[in-house]
């Protein structure tokens, strides 16, 4: 797993496991989810830092940049470099999957890789640095502060309250299954959220990520889709393994993907802002039930509703 997971020595406590009432207490190894942090610069120039798991960065990056409206297709993304500071070269290490797309890593002594410059396409007009992240997005919440969707929202390229899709209950109770079987760094440290983009028809994950940060699992799905020229994400399902925050809701929404699907609770705001941008948010999918909270209209029950 490389640097996406680390190695340490715990003291097992186990009240009561010892025998006439004594606690046992053993020494064991345990693996753990590495967080660092990923510097993303747009063009040379600082645009966030954030703190992830490694792996998957570019894909992290490019959907960051959907998210934050810097980009809303593929052809905008035109390169990125792995670098250790200011004015380190790089190489072509391999080519993206997207023709024309070079993804790039400094060779020098010292990167520790978690430094990724990318460059737009000609005639992709740059960020605003104005709203560049002067400080650090934690791994626990993207835009934290805010009290309502105006100080935070970006307005989306994509309609998602046009896409018609319509999906089957029984079809989402089985996407947080589906998830977790593929949750690979999960079942070894507990410790990362997840995230899916499911066909809506069939339910098939089309892509999963893990990171520390539920934002930048979202953002590894989004930036695949970046990579691979799928924007608009239009009939999909973005299925997720916490809850269903704000700015997932938003991201969702940057992306064009019309349903968010949370294996917890959404907050006010998430909520709020489904509604308003036409985007389908379920929650508490746990077993045969969900609550919908958004949009009904685009979950298909086989029975009428009951009060």
């Amino acid at each position: 797993m490389g640097r996406i997971t680390a190695r340490t020595q715990v003291v097992r406590i186990t009240v009561g496991g010892g025998g006439d009432d004594e606690d046992a207490v053993s020494r064991r190894g345990d693996v753990l989810a590495v967080e660092e942090p990923l510097e993303i610069r747009v063009g040379g120039s600082p645009f966030t830092v954030t703190m992830r798991t490694p792996g998957h960065d570019v894909e992290l990056a490019a959907g960051f940049l959907v998210s934050e409206g810097v980009i809303t297709h593929g052809d905008q993304f035109a390169s990125a470099i792995h670098c250790g500071g200011p004015g380190t070269g790089g190489q072509i290490l391999q080519t993206g999957q997207r023709p024309g797309l070079s993804l790039m890593s400094s060779p020098g002594e010292g990167n520790t890789y978690n430094v990724l410059d990318v460059t737009l396409a000609p005639g992709t007009p740059p960020p605003d640095l104005a709203r560049a992240r002067r400080s650090y997005t934690t791994s626990a919440c993207g835009v934290c502060g805010a009290a309502s969707i105006d100080q935070v929202a970006t307005t989306s390229a994509f309609d998602v309250a046009a896409d018609p899709m319509v999906v089957d209950a029984a079809l989402l109770t089985r996407l947080p299954d589906l998830l977790r079987a593929q949750q690979e760094v999960f079942q070894k440290t507990g410790g990362l959220h997840a995230a899916a983009l499911c066909d809506a028809e069939t339910g098939a994950p089309l892509v999963v990520r893990e990171d520390v940060g539920r934002h930048n699992a979202v953002d590894k799905v989004i930036g695949w889709a970046v990579l691979n020229g799928r924007l608009p994400l239009a009939g999909t399902v973005l299925q997720v393994s916490g809850r269903a925050s704000f700015e997932l809701v938003q991201k969702a929404v940057m992306a064009g993907i019309p349903m968010l699907s949370a294996v917890s609770a959404p907050s006010s705001l998430a909520v709020e802002l489904a509604v308003s941008s036409g985007l389908t948010l379920v929650g508490f999918v746990r077993g045969a039930s969900m609550n919908v909270y958004a949009h009904p209209e685009r979950v298909r029950a086989a029975v009428h509703e009951r009060v």
